[in-house]
């Protein structure tokens, strides 16, 4: 039998059932439903990533076409991330407010057009201004990822499925690199210039899984925010009853003590009380944790065109550090659940700066690919651990705000990065710019260990 019957829709056990949908939903075995979610919702990281990886191809690709200087160089690569600073504040906040499946919906269909319409700027300014819109329709794609994922899976396996989808995701990096590599190379494919190519491969691929996710289930943990109890108890009801068919077998109860209420969460309760230590941490952690992460995936292919190889070379031996990306992500996928996230963000972190300070020194092309790739793989064990760790920090009427505000600031810094690496680049090499990377993750190290709670293996509603 399954947990799925009760007097009303409005109360199971004596308890209300918007109380007891979180605790319902946490003790479901996981099923092939729990999977396809997983990889529908990871699809729209594949398009994120590809997206944010794409700023350093462009740049080394149009340098040589548009004539770039630095300044217009940096731009190129800040634009989308400024316009992903701006999404990630303001679409993360409207899906606490009207839903995360709504979002979903508005932000791929912003990126799927303006990326489109960019593939067709006739010049620079142009340019910036579509990358700009279209990191903002965005945004927010990794902070509703974090979020719905969160929210649907049970949590002994959250960590592990939020690491599958990244996983999946994270071949957009080495995808980005390749294609690149590929298209600039062949300059004109069918008469039109290579680096157009990649825009319209990201927005046709977006405007495909608009279509895949129309099929999305609202998020229960957030309609019972909302006071929609019956429509989160039609959702979980029929979850438990898909549940029950595919494995074959009863439900587990559902333990007394699990049946936690969720409320409405007010913007302003990050900055109270024990949300308030939250929110300074991980505020830090995210300003920290752009340049060591963000900062190689961006400038790897700038970095190596000033190491003195040409752009194709570049491109190509950038892919091949970009296959470390797919590699940690699985990697993280059996560490994830076993070991604390706190610890796994820390030991990753300090990962990514010995392997980044390798790079900056390496001269040899076998060098510079080994250490490229180890970096990567660093930086996705690093990654997946920190994505799932930031859905357990915040309660659900204030996790998709909570997240998006603070990962804005990385998008922030991203804007800011390449003006000042760029600089420290051209003035000191790049030993230099990942000697001050290094560092920065050394301070991220201690932000978490001395702020960050612990969470593996909790329920949201308890930690």
């Amino acid at each position: 039998m399954t947990d799925t019957t009760s007097p009303t829709p409005e109360r199971r056990g004596g308890t209300p059932a918007g109380i007891r949908a979180a605790a319902r939903l946490d003790r479901l075995p996981p099923s092939r439903w729990h999977r396809r979610i997983t990889l529908v919702v990871g699809i729209g990281a594949f398009f994120d990533l590809y997206e944010i990886f794409l700023g350093g191809v462009l740049a080394a690709a149009l340098t040589e076409q548009w004539h770039l200087g630095p300044t217009a160089k940096s731009w190129v690569i800040a634009a989308g991330f400024l316009g992903m600073f701006v999404g990630a504040n303001v679409l993360s906040v409207l899906a606490d407010r009207f839903g995360r499946r709504r979002m979903f919906m508005i932000n791929l269909a912003a990126y799927s057009l303006f990326s489109l319409l960019c593939a067709f700027a006739p010049d620079l300014s142009w340019f910036l201004v579509l990358r700009f819109l279209s990191g903002l329709g965005l945004g927010a794609e990794l902070v509703l990822v974090d979020t719905y994922l969160a929210e649907f899976l049970p949590r002994a396996v959250r960590g592990r499925y939020i690491a599958h989808a990244y996983t999946f995701g994270f071949l957009g990096v080495p995808v980005a690199a390749l294609l690149g590599a590929r298209l600039v190379a062949a300059h004109q494919p069918l008469g039109v210039e290579g680096w157009r190519w990649l825009l319209v491969a990201g927005a046709l691929g977006a405007g495909l899984l608009q279509v895949m996710r129309r099929q999305l289930p609202e998020s229960p943990r957030w309609l019972m925010v909302q006071g929609r109890g019956e429509d989160a108890e039609r959702i979980v009801a029929g979850l438990e009853e898909r549940v029950a068919r595919e494995s074959g077998g009863s439900l587990p109860s559902v333990p007394e003590a699990e049946t936690v209420p969720e409320r409405k969460v007010p913007l302003a309760e990050m900055f109270r009380g024990d949300q308030r230590r939250r929110t300074v941490m991980w505020w830090i952690f995210q300003v920290l944790q752009t340049v060591g992460y963000y900062g190689f995936g961006s400038l790897a292919p700038v970095v190596l065109t000033a190491k003195g190889h040409t752009v194709t070379e570049s491109l190509l031996y950038a892919a091949l550090s970009f296959c470390g990306y797919p590699v940690g992500s699985a990697l993280s996928v059996p560490l994830i659940d076993r070991i604390e996230r706190r610890t796994l963000i820390i030991v990753s972190a300090l990962g990514i700066a010995g392997c980044g300070l390798a790079f900056g020194f390496a001269a040899a092309s076998w060098a510079v690919v080994t250490f490229g790739f180890l970096l990567t793989v660093c930086s996705n064990v690093f990654s997946n651990a920190f994505h799932v760790y930031q859905t357990e920090l915040f309660p659900t009427g204030l996790r998709s705000s909570a997240i998006g505000i603070a990962y804005s600031l990385s998008r922030l810094t991203s804007v800011v990065l390449p003006f000042v690496a760029l600089r420290v680049l051209s003035g000191l090499g790049a030993s230099a710019v990942f000697a001050g990377s290094a560092g920065l993750m050394v301070l991220l190290c201690l932000d978490v260990a001395l702020l960050g709670p612990r969470s593996t293996g909790r329920s949201l509603e308890r930690i």
